[in-house]
């Protein structure tokens, strides 16, 4: 046998690959699973995007090799789509590279900046990628708390008075996956002076923008931002491109040097039809994101109640694609939880543990669903 690497101890394999394997098991063998525990968006992107990628597939040179930082009329839909939705200034020729997927960022901005021991600050709870990744890269995750007593916002005067000496990374995520709570005004300069007295670099992982949020917001508008800060964003929730793997990181030119050069070790450019897809959804007018949103609203209205019948509790002013509730027994195993409605009621949420302790005693509802399976869901009660 040949043993497999070390960093393969420090990590399982993601929830939802295992998970969803016994949940399409479970459809494969007749049984009428209704999955709302996944952010796949199930809508179609623009129309105009669709025409878009399959005209350019004549395109000369379309299916060569593409630029390891994308076509330059990409970063120029980035930076303008920055500039007209965050009043965001973003110079295209260096402060912009785009990615396949975000997903892939955050481990090209662990591999650039972080060493073995190095430590990182990681919200509890969080995506879970921050967590893995930072330990296939051999550094140490440190979690911060994050809990409805403080509306799912850092502590930072608590954080300041812990030893930071070897952190050199913060993930953050506004709005936040998975409780959906906003950023207030104040939050990220409170954060960005923080960053600068600890000398820590900033990512905030900002793909939930424009989903049921009136104001959508960058930590890259404040002033400065880009010294200690870097953004991660994506086109997947946002205009329903989940598989088409299109995002970006913006920031300085320096730091946006050094991810490059990870990158353009790990791919070799990202296909040119997509990009001219990506650029036709940066430039596609408001009536885009009302629509969505109408979509979304009515959604989280039904989810809701699918809610009020378990007895949750919820907050409804939230942004993103998902539904946050508190479990009527806050000491409930929300994996034990979603099990016995799996099996009950043939309905497949999201554990809240699953996204670090704090979010134990907690669901996760999925508006990635139509409103016709929604509406089985109620039934179902």
């Amino acid at each position: 046998m040949i043993s497999t690497a070390n960093r393969l101890l420090t990590v399982e394999e993601y929830y939802f690959s295992q998970k969803l394997r016994e949940v399409n098991q479970l459809i494969a063998d007749g049984k009428p699973v209704i999955n709302m525990g996944i952010g796949s968006p199930d809508l179609v992107p623009p129309a105009l995007v669709l025409k878009e990628i399959a005209e350019s597939l004549l395109d000369m040179g379309a299916h060569k090799y593409q630029s390891y930082q994308g076509l330059p009329s990409l970063r120029n839909a980035f930076a303008n789509f920055y500039k007209n939705k965050y009043k965001v200034a973003i110079n295209p020729n260096n402060e912009v590279l785009p990615l396949m997927g975000s997903k892939e960022g955050i481990m090209h901005i662990s591999m650039a900046y972080l060493d073995e021991g190095d430590q990182v600050l990681i919200p509890n709870p969080g995506y879970p990628t921050y967590s893995s990744v930072s330990k296939l890269v051999g550094a140490q995750p440190v979690y911060y708390d994050l809990n409805d007593s403080t509306n799912w916002l850092p502590d930072l005067d608590h954080l300041s008075k812990t030893d930071l000496s070897k952190v050199k990374i913060m993930w953050i995520n506004y709005p936040h996956m998975p409780t959906g709570t906003k950023a207030p005004k104040a939050l990220f300069k409170d954060l960005l002076a923080f960053a600068r007295t600890h000398r820590i670099l900033i990512v905030n992982d900002n793909p939930y923008s424009f989903v049921l949020n009136e104001n959508p917001t960058s930590i890259l508008a404040v002033e400065g931002a880009k010294d200690v800060a870097l953004e991660l964003n994506s086109l997947s929730k946002t205009f329903n491109m989940a598989g088409w793997r299109v995002g970006m990181v913006l920031g300085n030119e320096k730091h946006i040097k050094n991810i490059l050069k990870v990158k353009s070790n790990m791919d070799s450019g990202m296909f040119y039809g997509i990009q001219k897809g990506a650029i036709a959804a940066l430039n596609i007018g408001d009536d885009w994101y009302n629509k969505m949103n109408a979509i979304y609203h009515k959604r989280r209205e039904m989810i809701c109640q699918i809610a009020d019948k378990l007895g949750c509790k919820y907050q409804k002013d939230t942004a993103g694609m998902f539904v946050w509730c508190k479990l009527p027994d806050s000491s409930s195993d929300s994996k034990s939880y979603i099990n016995e409605l799996l099996e009950s009621k043939n309905i497949f949420v999201a554990p809240g543990s699953i996204f670090g302790s704090n979010g134990e005693g907690y669901i996760r509802f999925s508006l990635c669903v139509n409103e016709e399976k929604i509406e089985e869901a109620l039934s179902r009660f």
